[in-house]
């Protein structure tokens, strides 16, 4: 009888509009990035998110969640605790599936997320101001021989920050010291905060003619800023990009996941994502959510070879 209870209630509700299932999405959507505004991959989730709006009828929006210094995780914390319905979505860094799972915040381990795909792979630079007594990595390892050197970066366990820390260790070096921002651009530099910073070109490139690129970290040099060196030409250990894309909860649904992914995808191939490449020296694309995870894992691996050299 309670079979038969349910079965009915189950076809009364394909029958009767009042009783169906809603089709996501139904309500507003929200995209996480867990960084103040302005920087590329915030721009980027913004027109997926007009794209999403448009396409859907519902209202979508970016929500900036930045996290005082400590990275993008409390941002990631705000995606994991909501539903796994689609209507909290991540635009996270890799850090979150790779670094966050290993930092002690119960609400990351083990990851919850699972990608849907990647779109962005950020120009990162290794950046001095124009007055600065050095002009390549080289210069700048003598100069902190005798004198203390202050990094600026967007947190301890990201992947630029590690990157930076173990060129400097194979360079024979160490900074005097480090600090964390949630925003890392020309004024940064301008009040002497720091002497050095890792930052992505978008945030400086107001100034790009003020200041020294000392070099880039990614797979292949930044087009706007061809004279500097990768660190991975600088010493091909230390070969890292960092990279951005869509994450949501491993219980969401599939037809919702294909849903965002459908809009995300197209976005990137959009005239507008593709000048904003041309533009900030970011490379814009859309890699799939089975690509995406093997590149997690590639880049995990890669991450233990930095991590065990800073040891």
């Amino acid at each position: 009888m309670k079979t038969t209870l349910i079965a009915g209630i189950a076809a009364a509700a394909v029958m009767l509009p009042g009783l169906a299932i809603a089709e996501y999405p139904e309500k507003p959507v929200e995209f996480v990035v867990p960084w103040p505004p302005g920087d590329a991959e915030d721009v980027l989730t913004r027109m997926i998110a007009e794209d999403f709006q448009e396409a859907y009828g519902v209202p979508a929006a970016v929500v900036n969640k930045p996290g005082g210094g400590g990275g993008p995780f409390p941002g990631a914390i705000e995606v994991a605790k909501a539903p796994a319905d689609g209507y909290t979505i991540g635009s996270f860094i890799l850090a979150v599936p790779i670094v966050g799972p290993t930092i002690g915040i119960p609400d990351l381990s083990p990851n919850p997320f699972e990608p849907l795909g990647a779109f962005l792979t950020y120009p990162f630079v290794i950046v001095a101001g124009g007055n600065a007594p050095y002009s390549s990595i080289d210069e700048l390892a003598a100069h902190a021989q005798d004198n203390d050197v202050v990094l600026g970066h967007f947190g301890t366990p990201l992947i630029p920050t590690k990157v930076t820390f173990a060129l400097a260790r194979q360079k024979g070096f160490a900074f005097g010291a480090d600090a964390a921002f949630d925003a890392l651009d020309c004024n940064t530099l301008a009040s002497g905060d720091v002497d050095v910073m890792n930052t992505t070109l978008q945030l400086v490139l107001p100034c790009l003619d003020d200041i020294k690129v000392l070099a880039s970290i990614g797979e292949n040099r930044i087009g706007l800023t061809p004279d500097a060196p990768t660190v991975g030409e600088l010493d091909p250990t230390l070969e890292l990009a960092l990279w951005n894309g869509l994450f949501v909860h491993k219980d969401t649904p599939q037809d919702v996941r294909d849903k965002i992914i459908a809009v995300a995808q197209q976005t990137m191939a959009s005239d507008r994502a593709q000048a904003f490449m041309a533009n900030t020296g970011a490379l814009v694309y859309w890699q799939s959510a089975e690509d995406t995870a093997a590149r997690i894992v590639a880049d995990t691996e890669a991450l233990a070879r930095i991590n065990a050299m800073l040891e």
